[in-house]
């Protein structure tokens, strides 16, 4: 059992849905083309880490084998732990054929790394599934065709809880995992996602992308703005790395709209915004109302104030919250400018749900 030090914490590490159908296909392909019984195996992830899996189920008859494995995403909070994954292999008269059944995906949409009318089970997790079945064929002489079809009994059903749909990917979830390895509240796993999604329209030619942190901002674009969420990705807290992914592929213009308690933290440089990274809201409000002069008393209640519709009001008896908001805008372009290196056009809109819109780049001059 792994575990990761994460907030002071000691979390326990997972397996991929990748890793569980790696595992359940070594397994299945063992027994179908040498006779024996395990109620274990051992994969190999890409970075030559061994994991030893435990079966949950296995039935077999003389033509295929079929074998499961539970998911345990460890401490993250995954939406597919539990879930029982299931490799059934048969013969067949030559090559490595992977497929998915029940509970997979299948892709709808272009821009995926996936093609058009294939199951879901992404580049690395069908090289594991396919490597470990080529090494139980040597290891058994075995010089025949394999079939191997992945299911998920319960996959269409939690496939709601995940973005499939948004990434036209429809009847089930998908085969994830790049390491292998689960790690308790991934990052990667997020951003990897996000990258997934911003592929698929750059794929459909879409050279502007609408970004947004949250259903606040989602919510906003749709009312006020007047633009179809469905073109806008939801970026979370991960705006630098939605920046940089942007640029790398070669889109030529980022409209991010978002709520002001988020986008504010951009003026002091701090492209991830999540609260447990950094903050700074009130000392970025503090500074930019001190050089305007308002008086000691003011500038502490801001210090102390919980979200920025307070320290909106505090700023609001001085009458200058227009020139805060501006002089806050331009230090949110610098560094959104600095972050793209000037390679990629930055528009951004920043709101309250009380004041509307605070900052509109296009007019904050």
């Amino acid at each position: 059992m792994n575990f990761v030090i994460k907030n002071n914490q000691k979390l326990r590490t997972g397996i991929t849905t990748g890793t569980c159908a790696a595992a359940a296909a070594q397994a299945a392909a063992l027994m179908l083309l040498s006779g024996e019984s395990r109620n274990t195996v051992t994969v190999a992830t890409n970075q030559g880490i061994q994991l030893a899996v435990t079966l949950s189920e296995i039935k077999r008859n003389e033509n295929l084998v079929m074998c499961s494995v539970i998911k345990d995403a460890g401490d993250d909070p995954d939406v597919t732990d539990g879930m029982e994954i299931i490799a059934t292999v048969s013969k067949t008269d030559n090559g490595i054929v992977i497929d998915g059944g029940e509970g997979v995906g299948r892709v709808t949409k272009p821009g995926l790394k996936i093609p058009v009318g294939c199951a879901a089970i992404n580049p690395v997790p069908l090289q594991m599934i396919e490597r470990e079945v080529l090494n139980v064929c040597r290891q058994t002489d075995y010089h025949g065709g394999l079939h191997v079809l992945i299911s998920v009994p319960k996959g269409k059903d939690i496939a709601g809880k995940t973005m499939n749909e948004r990434l036209g990917i429809v009847s089930g979830i998908s085969i994830l995992g790049t390491t292998g390895i689960v790690e308790p509240m991934s990052e990667k796993a997020i951003i990897d996602t996000l990258k997934a999604e911003i592929d698929m329209y750059a794929f459909n030619g879409t050279k502007t992308l609408l970004i947004t942190p949250g259903n606040y901002g989602r919510e906003f674009i749709r009312t006020v703005l007047g633009f179809d969420i469905r073109q806008a990705v939801k970026c979370s807290n991960y705006i630098g790395e939605v920046l940089d992914y942007a640029l790398l592929i070669g889109m030529e213009k980022v409209v991010l709209v978002g709520h002001a308690g988020k986008l504010i933290k951009l003026a002091g440089g701090i492209m991830n915004t999540h609260s447990g990274v950094a903050d700074c809201r009130m000392e970025i409000i503090a500074a930019h109302c001190a050089v305007r002069g308002i008086p000691s008393d003011a500038i502490c209640a801001i210090m102390n104030s919980v979200t920025v519709e307070a320290a909106m009001s505090v700023i609001r008896q001085y009458g200058i919250q227009q020139e805060v908001w501006k002089s806050i805008g331009r230090k949110i372009a610098f560094h959104l400018n600095a972050r793209t290196k000037g390679n990629l056009l930055v528009e951004f809109i920043v709101f309250t749900q009380e004041d509307g819109i605070l900052i509109h780049s296009c007019t904050n001059s």
